[in-house]
């Protein structure tokens, strides 16, 4: 015979803590051991483009640079002082001209900092409107 009550058991629990401390150092081992690509590693394709005659825009300032980064604006040589002077060149090239397009059309052989140098100028000048030209590709 029984004469005590029946002692109550107590329910499992699961304890979180640890498990959540499980997790986190998981997540950081994966963390820690991932590798991510580097930008040193790409592999870059660049487009062609397959583009009809470009729209007559007459408020466009185009700006030419050769293989050797020598400059043209409107088919005029303009040397390439700084982009300050730059800059005034294309102000002088617009004449009046609202909110002109400043079309880039570079060599591409054309040193990148060309390219660069045409882009700061055109900012300083205030134009923030440029635009690039392609060739179609070749079939």
């Amino acid at each position: 015979m029984r004469f005590r009550p029946r002692a109550f058991r107590d329910e499992p629990e699961i304890n979180f803590i640890p498990l959540i401390d499980v997790l986190l150092v998981i997540l950081i081992f994966l963390m820690v051991t991932t590798t991510y690509s580097r930008y040193a590693e790409l592999q870059i394709n660049l487009p062609s483009a397959d583009a009809e005659s470009p729209p007559d825009h007459p408020n466009r300032i185009d700006v030419s640079v050769d293989a050797q980064g020598n400059y043209a604006v409107n088919r005029v040589v303009t040397p390439f002082a700084d982009p300050a002077a730059f800059g005034d060149a294309l102000r002088r090239a617009a004449a009046g001209i609202k909110e002109p397009i400043v079309v880039i059309s570079a060599d591409a052989k054309a040193p990148h900092q060309s390219v660069i140098n045409v882009m700061e100028a055109a900012r300083i000048a205030g134009y923030g409107r440029i635009t690039f030209t392609t060739q179609s590709a070749k079939r």
